[in-house]
């Protein structure tokens, strides 16, 4: 009804998950990598993904359905409220399997789990994947759980046949973390969270909502009006469509050109009710003047224990750095959370330890490097590159090498590229330093402080990690100078035959004479980009070529990989 007055082509704000309107924040991506990993990389096991109500799960899922790459057979199950021979049936329905003609009236599980066993052998065997895709997963019974988790037994000595990845409310998590199904959770090899979005999220959402509903000039929401939509919803895009939408009708039905603070406390008030507004919308004056009174008394009462007992003048704290080796037999802190770094192992030449809590980073962050040129000579050593002064990156063309670093990675990335890197790690306001992280797996990272070796949570590390990266990579022969469109080389060859095989396609016979980074060559690029998470430009740049080597299992065998 309002799209003529506000230049909309169809409604910007309906709540079903079109992929068309999905807004990739970096948690939106990172939970779409999520899911895609475990189509192309996992290997077998559970991929969890969990969010809030209204967070985009769904939708996320529509769209990681949509990049399914070919060879791939996927069954979607949407209403997992049932018995586990009624999970088998649908399990076996999505992909197609005919039963036994000589089964009885009523097929038993293990009839069930015998045809999908001999449908998962036969896909193996042409070079299908296999995945099962369960939303709503917080409405699975503990023994459905356990069904599933058999499922992952089928396999043969290479991997297994069925990856499953779950969807659902944050309830599902609670479910997965009970004892009884421990062993479910042990095999989880990815999970994400999907938290809401910031306030700056929240504006570029509705404003790419907007645009892809036909929107061209300003938005019609003033900063008011934008503030306000956050601070109701909480970020929840299901609830910002609700208001935004209700909001939009209520200017188009009562004439102003747009959408102030006031037209949405209105619509609020009518999409949510106002005994269902958040409390602090409701109560924000009671809350201002409570806040006020508390003040006023805390500064009385601090202003009468400071003239009772006036302040004593401390001496000024010094800093030691720890002594790596004596840090392994004493605590680092002080009070009822201090925890002990004790060394688990010592071999030839190195030390390994062991930090449990976020507490024990601190003091060790000490040990880092705050000049990331002496990480990357660290880094070399792994890489068994001779020392040499200056330049590592210089240095490092003679192997031949090429540095590479990144701003935006996150830890599936990581575990997929598999070699040794450097971490930028900052906390807060402070400088960045620089650690090289040697060993990945699902729960832990081994990095190189101070010249020992240290396992950490990866939960903890990554409160210090945002995403900084940096490695060698051994780049084709002629890259940069001979992947511009419509030329040829090596380089060229290399990721037609790296695509090819990722593909399950043969390389033309001619191929090294004829191959072109043409536009066909460049979409299978795109595609391969998109089917990773990664930014589909179809520009074959160093993280392409590395994550392609990685896929394709073409790693330089002297190149060093992180230890799982």
């Amino acid at each position: 009804m309002y799209a003529r007055q506000f230049g909309l082509s169809q409604d910007p704000f309906s709540i079903a998950p079109d992929p068309r309107f999905l807004f990739m924040s970096e948690r939106h991506r990172e939970a779409l990598a999520h899911l895609l990993f475990g189509v192309t990389g996992a290997g077998g096991g559970f991929v969890l993904l969990t969010g809030e109500i209204g967070t985009g799960k769904t939708t996320i899922c529509r769209c990681f359905l949509e990049q399914i790459p070919s060879g791939c057979h996927v069954a979607y199950v949407f209403n997992p409220k049932l018995s586990a021979l009624e999970l088998l049936q649908s399990i076996c329905e999505e992909f197609h399997i005919p039963l036994s003609p000589t089964v009885a009236q009523a097929p038993t599980v293990k009839v069930h789990v015998d045809a999908l066993n001999a449908f998962l052998l036969q896909s193996h065997a042409t070079g299908q994947n296999c995945v099962l895709v369960i939303d709503e997963a917080q409405n699975l019974a503990p023994d459905v759980l356990e069904q599933l988790r058999l499922l992952t037994n089928l396999e043969t000595a290479e991997r297994k046949l069925l990856q499953i990845v779950l969807i659902g409310q944050p309830e599902l998590r609670t479910l997965l973390a009970s004892p009884a199904l421990e062993q479910l959770a042990q095999r989880v090899i990815a999970r994400y969270h999907l938290e809401a979005l910031t306030p700056d999220e929240t504006l570029q959402y509705i404003a790419h909502r907007m645009a892809v509903a036909g929107q061209t000039g300003r938005l019609p929401f003033d900063d008011a009006a934008l503030q306000r939509i956050h601070q109701l919803t909480k970020g929840v895009p299901r609830c910002i469509n609700l208001l935004c939408g209700r909001a939009l009708l209520g200017a188009w039905a009562n004439g102003p050109s747009h959408v102030s603070k006031r037209v949405v406390d209105k619509a609020a008030t009518e999409v949510f009710g106002a005994t269902h507004l958040p409390y602090a919308a409701q109560h924000s004056a009671a809350f201002a003047c409570v806040a006020m009174a508390v003040l006023c008394i805390f500064a009385a009462v601090a202003g009468a224990l400071w003239w009772a007992s006036p302040p004593q003048v401390l001496p000024a704290p010094t800093l030691a750095v720890p002594d790596p080796v004596a840090s392994a037999a004493m605590p680092l802190s002080s009070g009822a959370s201090t925890t002990v770094i004790t060394e688990t192992a010592r071999e030839p030449g190195r030390q390994l330890a062991s930090v449990e809590a976020i507490e024990d980073l601190e003091p060790l962050l000490l040990l880092l490097p705050r000049d990331i040129n002496r990480a990357w000579h660290e880094l070399a050593s792994v890489w068994k590159l001779p020392t040499v002064e200056g330049d590592p990156c210089d240095a490092a063309r003679i192997a031949p090498l090429q540095c590479h670093r990144s701003t935006k990675l996150n830890v599936l990335r990581l575990r997929q590229l598999n070699r040794p890197s450097i971490l930028v790690l900052q906390k807060g306001p402070s400088a960045p330093v620089y650690a090289v992280l040697v060993g990945l797996n699902d729960q832990t990272a081994t990095l190189i402080l101070g010249g020992m070796h240290h396992t950490v949570r990866w939960v903890h590390l990554s409160q210090l990690w945002q995403g900084g990266f940096a490695t060698y990579w051994r780049a084709p022969i002629g890259y940069g100078a001979e992947l511009q469109p419509g030329t040829n080389g090596p380089a060229v060859v290399q990721l037609a035959e790296q695509l090819a095989k990722v593909d399950g396609l043969p390389m033309e016979s001619d191929g090294e004479s004829k191959q072109r980074f043409d536009d066909a060559l460049k979409a299978r690029v795109t595609a391969f980009q998109k089917a990773h998470g990664m930014r589909p430009d179809g520009v074959p740049g160093a993280l392409t070529f590395m994550q392609l080597e990685s896929t394709t299992d073409s790693m330089n065998p002297v190149d060093p990989r992180l230890a799982r």
